[in-house]
Formats: structure tokens, sequence, C-alpha cells
């Protein structure tokens, strides 16, 4: 059962730093950024590649991570916001064509082969029954970080007080003296952020090849969506219900409903619960399980 609960964690910390990177950007610019999942596959892939220059894998994350929000920094600047001046749909499809060219770029630049960061091999540890390696609990640790950081700037800053202001009424913000085109800045900056910390995290415990991204669209979108779109910390409860749901199919042996002793669906299938999951938010709660909007600042 510890087990079963340690793998919903493991799989939630892979969706929960995209997710809420984008309910950030939805709370600020009104479309779902899917080029947010390239981003995490981007810092994924920047770290390895800096590691294998000789840096330091500490130094190689922090700068892959630091170029990766750069990078949607400039993106959003020269592209999305000349797409949303035509409107959300069309800045919506244009980051669902970015995240396609990312795609073929890392074909090129990286070629189809998977990679990892090169980390000393070490026994996973017993904790309650079930076994946790040291890459997983150091995943865990940084996606735990980011979330705690994010939550302390979000709710006991100025700069968060602000950036809840520009959420929640962008007309009024603006009139109380609040920049709110650099409050969309600096929510840029930390979505590409917080998405590309989320690449790191599970590359420390696996590999990123150039699926990665294409692979976090469906369960990322739909934890966000089921958190709340434009709520972040929704989408943390959105990702622990994808993550739950998709453990649970994968774990339940369905051999006594076929006439035969053991039958679990392949892994492959798991992320059909995720559409299902989105299907089922679209039809009875299009808005999310959480409020979506800030109403309080």
């Amino acid at each position: 059962m510890f087990q079963f609960l340690v793998d919903v964690l493991m799989r939630a910390c892979d969706l929960m730093l995209v997710a809420i990177g984008m309910s950030a950007v939805y709370s600020l610019m009104k479309f779902p950024n899917i080029a947010l999942v390239q981003y995490a596959a981007t810092g994924g892939v920047l770290g390895i590649v800096l590691q294998k220059t000789g840096m330091p894998v500490v130094i190689a994350v922090a700068f892959a991570v630091l170029l990766t929000g750069l990078l949607a920094v400039i993106l959003n600047e020269f592209l999305f916001n000349r797409m949303l001046k035509i409107g959300s749909s069309t800045a919506m499809i244009g980051s669902l064509a970015v995240s396609m060219i990312f795609s073929a770029g890392f074909l090129v630049t990286v070629g189809p082969s998977p990679s990892r960061f090169a980390m000393p091999l070490s026994r996973p540890v017993r904790i309650l029954d079930a076994r946790i390696t040291e890459p997983q609990l150091l995943s865990f640790a940084i996606v735990a970080a980011a979330i705690g950081m994010f939550a302390l700037l979000y709710f006991r800053t100025d700069l968060g007080r602000c950036m809840r202001a520009t959420s929640t009424n962008e007309v009024l913000a603006d009139a109380t003296g609040i920049n709110t085109a650099r409050m969309k800045t600096i929510i840029v900056l930390i979505s590409g952020v917080m998405a590309a910390l989320g690449g790191v995290a599970i590359a420390l415990k696996g590999e990123v090849d150039i699926q990665m991204g294409m692979d976090l669209l469906l369960p990322v979108f739909a934890s966000a969506i089921l958190g709340g779109l434009g709520n972040p910390f929704g989408a943390i409860a959105g990702a622990l219900l994808i993550s739950f749901a998709e453990t649970a199919v994968t774990a339940v042996n369905f051999g006594p409903l076929l006439g035969q002793v053991v039958a679990f669906l392949p892994v492959a299938y798991a992320s059909a619960i995720s559409f299902l999951l989105l299907v089922a938010a679209l039809l009875w709660r299009p808005r999310g399980l959480f409020v979506s909007e800030v109403k309080r600042v």
C-alpha cells in the first residue's frame, strides 16, 4: 500500500511543476501555453548537455533552468503577446505550433536516443516496505522546494500580491499603479523556470527523449483543468488526482474479471485515464474542481 502511495507521489512530481506553470500563465495571460511542456523537456536536455561539457550537475541544472526561463520570456515577448492581440485561441494554437517546432529541434540537435544525467548508482532505500531510490528522493525534494518557494512568493511578498491583483482584475490593478506588463513578464519567467525544474526532476530519476514534452501534454493539461485553470495551487490537487488514477488503473488485477489469475493493463494505457478525466472535467466541471480565479487579494 505504501509503495502505491509512493508511486502516486512520484508520478505527481512529474506533473506538478509544469501544471502550476501552465495555470499561473493562464491566470495572467488568459491562454493555456502548450509550449510549457517543451520548456520542461528543454530544462532536462539542457541540464544533461551542460553536464556533459564538464559542469557540476548543480551548476548545469541552475544554468539550464535560468536559460529556459529566459527563453520563455523571449518567446512570450516576440510571439505569444502578438498572437494574443488577435485572440487567445490563436495564441493557444501558436503555442502548439511552437511545441512541434521544439520536438523537431530536439530531433535534429539531440537525436532520437534518450539521454540521462551521469549519476552514481545506488541501492534503493526501504521506507515502510516501499522501495525508493536516491534520485527519486532528490526529485521529490526539488519539487517540494520549488512549490514551497512559489507559495512563499505568491502569498507572503508584495510581488505575489501584485501578481494576484493583476490576475484578478488587470484594469483595476493597472489603475492602482501596478506595472501589469512587468507582472506578466515575471510570471512567464517563473512559469518557464518551474517547467524546466519539472523536466530536470524527471530527468534525474530517468531519462529524457524527444517525446518527453508530448508525453507530458495530456496529463499536465488534465491536471491544470481539473485543478481549475488559472489556479496554480489547484493544479497540485489536479496532478495528485491524475497520478492516483494513472497508478491505480495499472495496479489493479483485472484477472478475476477475465477468468485469469493475473491480468494487468500495460503502462501505456495509463495515459488513457488522463484523457477520460479530462473529458469528464470538461463535461461536468469545465472550470475545474476548485475556484479558478483569486477572489481576494
